[in-house]
């Protein structure tokens, strides 16, 4: 499972690590965030051999714009070239469709931050929050009720720490309610501005379980009351 959330100052994906076996030697880069430019990063759900094939297609289509035009590819056309390249694969004979679904994050001087999300078949939307993967209902039936669309004004859009503690809450619902939540479980990604130029984050096990905290605290306060 795999949650994005548009911030009025960032983008916040978290995703769900599943743990097969104690035995597995951890993985030395993330197998669900991957930076594909340096203003474009996606969450992966389905498969990750598929993923990755796709994931080199759209390096390549960034990194030959760039070449060619001297400035970054625009968000919404790298992820166009990548549904195009997906969906000739359900068309043609012989061939399988990817068994993946995206969510992508990226920002451009044009349109500012953008969250898309792709599905096999090659169809992408924008969406302001989403989740994709597994038990997705439950998560968006979750953030209609808690995500602020900013109809009330550009104030009530979440900033990036009330995002990533938004993305928590739809992890917990999502995943297996048999397991505690943890940090080992969970990958949380932010995209922030920096002086001009995106900033890709992947919060830490101790980062990440300060979150968790919060959310339980607020939790139990609300629960008290």
């Amino acid at each position: 499972t795999c949650v994005g959330i548009l911030a009025k100052d960032g983008i916040v994906m978290a995703s769900e690590r599943r743990i097969t076996s104690g035995l597995l030697a951890p993985a030395k880069v993330s197998e669900k965030t991957y930076q594909l430019c340096p203003h474009v990063a996606c969450n992966v759900a389905g498969l990750t051999a598929d993923a990755n094939i796709l994931i080199d297609q759209a390096r390549l289509r960034a990194g030959r714009y760039a070449y060619q035009y001297q400035e970054p590819i625009p968000v919404e056309q790298l992820v166009e070239y990548v549904c195009n390249y997906k969906q000739f694969y359900t068309q043609r004979g012989g061939l399988r469709p990817f068994g993946v679904a995206f969510l992508f994050a990226g920002y451009d001087e044009q349109f500012g931050f953008q969250l898309y999300q792709s599905d096999p078949s090659g169809n992408y939307s924008g969406w302001k929050a989403t989740v994709i993967g597994a038990n997705n209902q439950a998560g968006k039936s979750l953030l209609k009720t808690e995500y602020k669309t900013g109809e009330e004004g550009e104030e009530s859009i979440p900033g990036v720490q009330d995002a990533l503690k938004l993305a928590v809450k739809v992890l917990n619902k999502t995943m297996d309610a048999t397991a505690a939540a943890a940090a080992e479980k969970m990958e949380l990604y932010t995209m922030t501005l920096e002086n001009g130029e995106c900033k890709h984050r992947i919060l830490n096990n101790e980062e990440a379980q300060q979150v968790i905290d919060a959310v339980e605290a607020e939790g139990a306060s609300a629960g008290d009351s």
